[in-house]
């Protein structure tokens, strides 16, 4: 992993592209690839973003960690996670499934970015899934970005191996 965000950094790739990238790299030592978000997403040219706290997760603790390469190429995703929130303007819909602290001041973030950066950023819907929810996601989910702009945030309280496969189900038979 390390290596990967190291190579992928050297490259000016974000890190979920990176690690996309670097999973592709080990063919058929995958155990399941048709499993693997981050590497069905490379091979789509979908963009995943990771956002890092340095400190915060395992990897950082290994001697072959790079904090210089996990900020730059987690700052890469972040531009690029703004970039995608200023497509949410009148009718994209985002949703924050089981993120209690990180992804929603992410996104309360970028939503500030893109409205500093004088993108227009209203009338869009936003939803928060979660089993328990939580003040952060439903204040910089569900109310915040909504403040001023219009648009309509959610809470949807259930568990993800449930909530996500009925959203699913539910938008495939309006689709159909």
């Amino acid at each position: 992993m390390n290596r990967a965000i190291i190579e992928g950094d050297a490259d000016e790739l974000g890190m979920g592209e990176a690690l996309g990238r670097a999973l592709d790299g080990l063919g058929k030592a995958v155990a399941c690839p048709e499993a693997s978000l981050l590497l069905n997403a490379y091979r789509a040219k979908a963009p995943v973003t990771v956002h890092v706290a340095v400190g915060t997760d395992t990897p950082h603790t290994h001697p072959t960690a790079c904090g210089a390469a996990i900020g730059s190429a987690t700052h890469r995703d972040f531009r690029l996670f703004c970039s995608l929130v200023t497509g949410l303007d009148r009718g994209g819909i985002y949703l924050n499934t089981g993120s209690a602290v990180m992804l929603p001041e992410v996104f309360l973030k970028a939503v500030s970015t893109v409205r500093n950066l004088g993108h227009p950023l209203a009338e869009f819907t936003t939803a928060n899934f979660d089993f328990l929810q939580h003040y952060r996601p439903r204040m910089n989910v569900v109310e915040r970005p909504h403040a001023q702009s219009g648009g309509t945030g959610y809470a949807i309280t259930g568990h993800h191996e449930l909530m996500i496969p009925l959203l699913a189900a539910a938008l495939i038979e309006k689709t159909a």
